[in-house]
């Protein structure tokens, strides 16, 4: 959807937003034995359910087994209460739909979400105990369990990623045709939401142009299970994989969120871009009420002499001078980077001294800070600029100050040297919040950046017991949201960078609180894979970023994005020319606006990995009217030009391009630009930079 008709519709969505609310929960069923009534959207479908009501003898669109029964067997005969809370804001307007059986206590309260901008709609479950003894088993928990029948038959397709394991198809498009019959089942592995196998944003499009882009919320072990049921229908399952337990008396748990796009228009794109506008608008850090712009990034003279690592050579003096180098070449960045290496223990002269082997270690290390990280923080300040520090407060070292002083809140693996910090452990969960807060407070850090390294799968295993299977991965996720809830509630302006080896741990709950400033562990600076990283995540995510390495037209495109972080060495022979330097920051920040607009691929998803051949994409803005093309031509392709055909723009209006690279203007129709442009490259590797600009006429007389 574009800007301009989300804002025309406003009245309309907010009636219709009920309605979709009304019909998901109150007219399709969640078994097989009961028949979907279509896939709502803004457009069709919404008033054939005008008049249904969600009432009691309705099964709702989740379901789980309760002391062995499958929930659509007994859930219409328990207490059903409907609760409407204020709204917060405008833009939303939630719902509280609660079951309770009267027999053991157990409620099951659903907690919607409709949205008057947008055809979305999204839950999460909440299960409690208020009996005074504990509820019987509760297994196979799906948030969402419904099936969908599109207005025409067909095969449906998913169009679905890979997650990341530090390769070049980190977060690789998958277009999978679906079969009737045939499930296909996502899941990340090791704990993860978006490690390696799966990633929890996709989209199912149905036959006549329109689809559902789902999205799960469940910063842990999450499943989506798609099934195309027949020539018409998809039904969608989807919750956290492993769960079997009875619940103490007085307790609660959540469930994984579900987030629901229901879109239809000319192709699947469509729905993409309402989604990233939907992120950005309802799931997108705010500062002061809007979406937060994310920085250009600058690091402390990156990749110091060996044995150094990270930052475990760095020193105060040292530090304090970089900024004011960067401040003299007229290179500031807008945060200055401090990654692994500050605390205590770390440095390149110590046995044990390298920044894995003293995470838990959460002081400044006075050594080479012996005033604490405030003089460099100050000195960054005083630039304009502002100050980022690593942690990664989920990973014990062995015999380090957290390990040493509360060993009691970590969770420990035989011959693994990796402990996790318990999060679940509310007493953990205030002290970690109270020593990480202080030291934003203290020390004048201005951006968080959390890292996550290992898996914490097999930790949660080891620590549950029989009947409390997942009560710990329960527990922990939700402690994680606590966390940066805590933080971002006394730091109301804090931005909060999410790393996990990279882009391991992106869902809709992390996105909400924060964004990945380094997408990726992937081969540090190797452009090519850069380009497929930002082609695969800009189906879903408007704000993620990676590195950029050396000042070239072809290296800097290939880590454009809505934020970056320079890694340019500026102490030696090697750096790269400062007047490049600072012309490449001025493409940046001319260029980033536009990533956050819609998105459009102009080559294929499939087989884009190889280093012979052509990856291009759009961005669009459709309140501007303007937009950019970038193409790449890699070093083995033997493919001078290709023709793409651009979406977005108008057809019978005209538009001016500006081929960046030799100052060529031209002009060109909507329409000749939508049936096909061709795009040269005569060098390899190389790359093309299109901005284009509707031409506006204006009548004198």
């Amino acid at each position: 959807m574009k800007l301009a008709s989300c804002i025309s519709v406003h009245h309309l969505r907010e009636k219709l937003c009920l309605l979709l609310t009304l019909a998901i929960f109150g007219i399709c069923g969640n078994t097989s034995a009961q028949s979907s009534k279509g896939i709502p959207d803004s457009r069709s479908g919404i008033q054939k359910w005008v008049s249904q009501h969600f009432a009691k003898g309705k099964i709702p669109p989740f379901s789980f087994v309760y002391d062995g029964k499958k929930s659509d067997e007994f859930i219409k005969g328990w207490q059903f209460r409907t609760e409407k809370p204020k709204p917060t804001d405008s833009t939303t307007e939630e719902l509280v739909f609660s079951y309770t059986d009267p027999k053991t206590g157990l409620v099951v309260k659903c907690l919607v979400t409709c949205f008057t901008d947008f055809p979305a709609v999204e839950w999460v479950l909440r299960f409690s105990n208020t009996s005074s003894a504990s509820t019987p088993i509760i297994e196979q928990a799906a948030v969402i369990d419904q099936p969908f029948t599109g207005e025409t038959s067909g095969n449906y397709i998913l169009h679905h990623n890979r997650g990341s394991d530090a390769q070049r198809n980190d977060f690789q498009p998958i277009d999978e045709k679906m079969k009737v019959g045939k499930p296909v089942y996502m899941t990340p592995v090791g704990g993860r939401s978006s490690d390696n196998t799966a990633f929890p944003f996709f989209n199912i499009e149905a036959p006549g142009r329109q689809g559902i882009l789902a999205a799960v919320g469940w910063t842990g072990k999450w499943y989506a299970n798609v099934l195309q049921a027949d020539d018409q229908t998809v039904s969608l399952k989807s919750g956290m994989e492993k769960m079997q337990l009875s619940l103490n008396p007085s307790e609660e748990i959540r469930t994984p969120k579900i987030c629901l796009l229901f879109w239809k228009g000319s192709d699947r794109m469509v729905g993409h871009n309402q989604f990233r506008q939907f992120i950005l608008a309802h799931h997108s850090r705010k500062i002061n009420g809007k979406y937060a712009e994310y920085p250009l990034s600058g690091s402390f003279d990156y990749g110091d002499p060996e044995p150094c690592g990270e930052y475990n050579c760095l020193t105060e003096e040292f530090a304090i001078a970089l900024v004011k180098r960067y401040q003299q070449f007229k290179i500031l960045p807008e945060v200055f980077w401090l990654d692994a290496g500050w605390y205590t223990g770390c440095g390149w002269d110590k046995a044990k001294g390298g920044w894995w082997q003293n995470v838990g270690n959460w002081t400044v290390d006075k050594e080479r800070f012996p005033r604490g990280l405030k003089p460099v923080s100050d000195a960054v300040h005083a630039t304009g600029a502002k100050f980022m520090v690593w942690f990664e407060p989920e990973r014990v070292s062995p015999g380090s100050m957290i390990d040493r002083e509360h060993p009691q809140w970590l969770i420990k693996l035989k011959g693994n040297d990796n402990y996790l910090f318990d999060l679940g452990n509310k007493d953990a969960l205030a002290w970690l919040t109270n020593l990480i807060g202080d030291l934003i407070q203290n020390e004048g850090i201005d951006n968080y950046r959390q890292d996550f390294n290992f898996d914490p799968l097999p930790y949660w295993e080891a620590k549950d017991k029989p009947g409390r299977i997942g009560i710990s991965e329960i527990r922990h996720i939700e402690g994680l949201y606590a966390f940066w809830d805590g933080l971002i509630a006394r730091f109301p302006n804090l931005l909060i960078d999410n790393c996990a080896s990279g882009g391991r741990r992106l869902d809709l709950e992390t996105t909400s609180r924060s964004s990945p400033l380094w997408r990726t562990d992937y081969q540090y600076g190797e452009p090519n894979g850069y380009q497929c990283h930002t082609f695969g995540l800009n189906f879903y995510l408007p704000i993620h970023g990676t590195a950029i390495y050396k000042t070239d037209n072809y290296t800097l495109r290939s880590g454009l994005g809505a934020t970056a972080v320079m890694n340019w060495e500026i102490t030696g022979k090697a750096s790269e020319p400062i007047p490049a330097i600072q012309k490449r920051m001025q493409d940046f920040k001319d260029l980033r606006p536009f990533f956050y607009a819609d998105y459009y691929p102009l080559t294929e998803s499939r087989n884009n990995t190889g280093d012979n051949v052509w990856l291009a994409y759009q961005m669009h803005r459709p309140v501007q009217k303007d937009g950019i093309i970038i193409a790449f031509r890699r070093g083995g392709s033997n493919t001078e030009s290709i023709q793409v055909k651009l979406s977005g723009v108008e057809a019978e209006a005209t538009y001016e391009l500006f081929f960046e690279d030799y100052g060529l203007r031209i002009r060109k129709t909507g329409r000749e630009m939508i049936e096909g442009l061709e795009l040269t490259i005569p060098q390899k590797p190389a790359s093309l930079l299109i901005s284009y600009q509707k031409v506006i006429y204006f009548n004198c007389f």
